[in-house]
Order: C-alpha cells, then structure tokens, then sequence
C-alpha cells in the first residue's frame, strides 16, 4: 500500500496520520523517539506491509506483470492500489476525499519535527495534492517517473504503465477483492 492508503487504514487522529506516514521514513527498531500513538501507528503501518505482502490477492496481481520487472511490480502495484482508492473512495470511506486530505495535510503543517526525507516532502505533498491526484490515472506517470529517479535502475520501471494499461480492470478487480479484507486487519489492530 502507499501512502494514501496507509494514512486510511492508520486511524484518524493526528498521531496516528503522523505515524502512517512516518512508516514509511522511520526505519529500525522504535524506542521511545516519538510519542506512543505515533509509535503505534508507524507498528500499524508495518503490519499492513506485511499483511499485504503476504496475501495470495497481491500475489495474484504481481504475476500478471510481463513488462515491469518483477522487483519493481510491487511498487507500481501499491501506487496503483492507491488509485484504485481515491478513484473509488466513497466505496471505502465516509468522509469525503477532499475533506480527508485536507485533514492530512494540516496535522502534517502543523508537525515541526517531521522525521527525514517527509520533512521535504510534506510541503509539496500538500501543495500539489499528492494523495487527491491520485483518483486521476495519468497522474500515476508522474509519481513512478518521481519514484524511478531514486531507483539505481530507473529504467525497469519504463513499462509500468503500458502495464497499467493494460491491467487496468484485472488489478481493480483485485484490488476491490483485497481492501475490504486489509481493511478488516487494519481496523482488527486499531
């Protein structure tokens, strides 16, 4: 999953927006450097990692990648799982989208400490709504060619989206069997 997501299925409150997000930044063991809901939520995030790496769904949705590289598929597969959300989020939520990202971006405004590579981030997030822009298909372009710049072989992502493309309806599918059952883990731990 990525961050829009994970900042779904995290909880609401503040710190725990904070530490969905910050599971992806914060590496390591967690001893006692962020307050306890923040704390939590970043465990939260890495046991919906794993969850979702583990599921024969995913699985499924992985092999049907010919042109991506089987190292990168799962990448692009959590940026397209969040398209699948934001297009489809009044499936999954009660609150409108807009609503809900602007509530992210302001406890992220509000946070003077953001931890490493968010603390650049954040604000771009915000400014060019990263998490509403997903709903838009073209937009997934634009986050793997940002994702593949920090990649050492950029190149094996430059058929991810004529995959996307082309596994447009099988991975939505996918994806609408496997978010009610991530869901259900995530709000399980809550």
């Amino acid at each position: 999953m990525n961050y829009l997501a994970h900042l779904h299925l995290g909880g609401q409150r503040p710190g725990q927006l904070l530490g969905s997000l910050y599971g992806d930044f914060v590496k390591g063991r967690l001893q006692g450097q962020f307050n306890p809901e923040i704390e939590a939520a970043i465990q939260l995030h890495r046991s919906i990692d794993v969850f979702t790496d583990r599921h024969p769904l995913v699985d499924l949705a992985l092999s049907r990648f010919t042109l991506t590289r089987r190292r990168y598929a799962g990448i692009v597969l959590d940026v397209f799982f969040d398209h699948c959300l934001a297009r489809d989020w009044t499936l999954y939520a009660d609150q409108p989208l807009e609503q809900f990202t602007s509530d992210v971006y302001r406890v992220l405004a509000a946070e003077p400490q953001l931890p490493g590579r968010l603390a650049q981030i954040a604000p771009h997030m915000a400014t060019n709504d990263w998490l509403g822009s997903y709903r838009e298909f073209a937009v997934l372009d634009q986050v793997l060619r940002g994702i593949s710049r920090r990649l050492s072989r950029p190149e094996e992502l430059a058929a991810a989206m004529a995959d996307l493309e082309r596994l447009y309806e099988p991975l939505s599918d996918d994806f609408r069997l496997f978010y009610p059952q991530l869901q259900d883990f995530a709000g399980r731990r809550l």
